[in-house]
């Protein structure tokens, strides 16, 4: 298979990961502000929120979840952490608003692992 196709379909898979995750976390009780926000710097695959808090998730879809964890990079982390600036820039009345960086590990066949507070806004876990 050539390599267009298969950017293409991991592109596509991570789609469909992004919005099972979006149906799940509304049933934990969130409400999708944003998705796929995309800045300069980085993007941002969810902006969710729930009561004051609102968290900007990054949703790992892998075979496994060793690989989904290991996934989410110190410099991924960073360039959301980046773009979450972006949007905070743009939405000044989130500023009274508790601020979370989440993960999301999505493996086939099992519900997905929100890991809450995954890591701070310099993107360190």
């Amino acid at each position: 298979m050539p390599a267009s196709e298969v950017r293409r379909a991991a592109e596509k898979r991570g789609r469909q990961a992004e919005n099972w995750v979006a149906w799940y976390l509304r049933l934990k009780g969130y409400r999708v502000l944003a998705r796929r926000y995309r800045t300069p710097v980085g993007e941002i695959d969810l902006i969710v929120a729930r009561g004051r808090t609102i968290a900007f998730v990054e949703v790992k879809h892998r075979p496994s979840e060793a690989e989904a964890s290991e996934a989410a990079t110190l410099t991924g982390r960073r360039r959301i952490a980046n773009a979450a600036s972006h949007w905070l820039a743009r939405h000044p009345a989130a500023g009274g608003y508790e601020l979370r960086f989440d993960v999301v590990v999505s493996v086939p066949g099992r519900l997905p692992r929100h890991i809450a507070g995954a890591f701070d806004g310099s993107g360190a876990a």
